[in-house]
C-alpha cells in the first residue's frame, strides 16, 4: 500500500557516555515515513538529526525505544536490509587513488541487482569526468559521485545527509530533479539539508528537531499554519495605532508588526496611513515561511549547547 510505514521510531533515544557525563543527542523521538515518501529531517546545529539518522540507518543502537525500516531492525537485521538501502552520508570515504568510474564499480561490485556504471554516472552529472581520480574532484563532484553511490543499487529507500551541500546552484537543480524522479519511481527518501527552499520544494512532510527532540511536523502548510506572518517598515514620524490582532514592535528606525491576519492588517494600516497622510517607506509584508519557523525556533537555542554538545 502507498502509506503503508516504511520507517518506524517508536520512543527513541540515543545516550552519550554514562553517570554524571551522560547526554541525550536525542530523546523520545517520535517519526513515521510512509511509502514512497520524501521525509525531511531538519533542526538547528546540535539538534540530533544526524544522530537520529545513524540510528535509522543502523549505523548505531538506539538506547532506548525502537526502530523498524521496512519491518526489521536495522541493526539485529542488518544483512537482510542492507540491500534494499541506499545511504549517501554527510561525507564520503572513496579511495582517493581511484577514479570516479573505479569508485563506483567497485561500489557496484558489493550490491546484488546495480544498475550500470555508465547509467549512473550519467545522471549524477559525472560521466564526463569518470576518468578522474577523486581526490582530484571538486567538492561538488565528490558529493553527486556520493550521491551515485547511494543509488546505484536500487535502493527502496534512500537516506540523503545534506545532498545538495557544496553543490552549484545547475547541479543543484538536477539533483532536486533526480531525486524527485526516484521519489516518482516509488522510493521511499530520508532527507538532511539546510537549505530550506529545498526541503520546501521537495519534501511532502517534515520534522523540525531542537534539542534532541521534534517541536514541529507535518506538511510544509501545516508546520507553518499557526506561525504569524510578519510587516516591516522604517519607522514614520507619526507611529501606527495598536491594530487589531497584531502585535508591534520598535526597533530603532525599524517597525516590526507580527500577525496571524495578514491581509486584514496591511488593510488597517495602509489605511490608516492614508487617512492621516503618512508616507510608509521600507514596507515589506511576508506571510509565514519555512524560513521564518525555523528561524523562531533557532531565536531560542543556547549557541553554548550547540557548539559544546554531541554530534548534531
Amino acid at each position: 500500500m502507498k502509506d503503508a510505514p516504511v520507517i518506524e521510531v517508536d520512543s527513541m533515544s540515543r545516550r552519550y557516555g554514562s553517570g554524571k557525563d551522560a547526554f541525550y543527542a536525542v530523546r523520545d523521538l517520535e517519526l513515521e515515513v510512509r511509502e514512497g515518501e520524501l521525509f525531511g529531517l531538519l533542526g538547528t546545529n546540535g539538534a540530533g538529526k544526524t544522530s537520529s539518522l545513524e540510528v535509522i540507518q543502523g549505523l548505531s543502537r538506539a538506547t532506548e525505544g525502537s526502530v523498524r525500516v521496512l519491518g526489521m531492525d536495522p541493526v539485529r537485521e542488518r544483512r537482510q536490509l542492507r540491500p534494499s538501502l541506499g545511504i549517501m552520508l554527510q561525507k564520503g570515504g572513496l579511495p582517493q587513488d581511484l577514479t570516479a568510474r573505479e569508485s563506483l564499480s567497485m561500489w557496484a561490485g558489493t550490491c546484488s541487482d546495480p544498475l550500470g556504471v555508465d547509467e549512473v554516472l550519467e545522471r549524477v552529472g559525472m560521466r564526463h569526468r569518470s576518468g578522474t581520480r577523486v581526490k582530484f574532484l571538486s567538492g561538488g563532484e565528490a558529493r553527486r559521485l556520493d550521491l551515485a553511490c547511494a543509488i546505484i543499487g536500487r535502493p527502496r529507500v534512500l537516506f540523503l545527509d545534506e545532498p545538495t551541500t557544496g553543490l552549484d546552484p545547475e547541479s543543484r537543480r538536477n539533483t532536486w530533479q533526480l531525486i524527485a524522479e526516484l521519489k516518482a519511481s516509488g522510493v521511499t527518501i530520508m532527507l538532511t539539508t539546510h537549505y530550506l527552499d529545498e526541503a520546501e520544494s521537495l519534501c511532502d512532510r517534515l520534522a523540525i528537531m531542537h534539542r534532541g527532540t521534534v517541536v514541529r511536523g507535518g506538511t510544509v502548510a501545516e508546520v507553518v499554519a499557526d506561525h504569524p506572518a510578519q510587516i516591516k517598515l522604517t519607522r514614520p514620524d507619526t507611529l501606527p495605532p495598536a491594530l487589531a490582532g497584531a502585535e508591534m514592535r520598535v526597533d530603532g528606525d525599524s517597525v516590526l508588526i507580527t500577525t496571524t491576519t495578514v491581509q486584514e492588517t496591511l488593510t488597517d494600516l495602509l489605511v490608516w496611513a492614508q487617512r492621516n497622510r503618512v508616507v510608509l517607506s521600507g514596507l515589506d509584508a511576508r506571510a509565514a515561511s519555512l524560513e521564518t519557523v525555523f528561524l523562531s525556533i533557532a531565536d531560542h537555542f543556547d549557541p553554548h549547547v550547540a557548539t559544546e554538545g554531541a554530534p548534531a
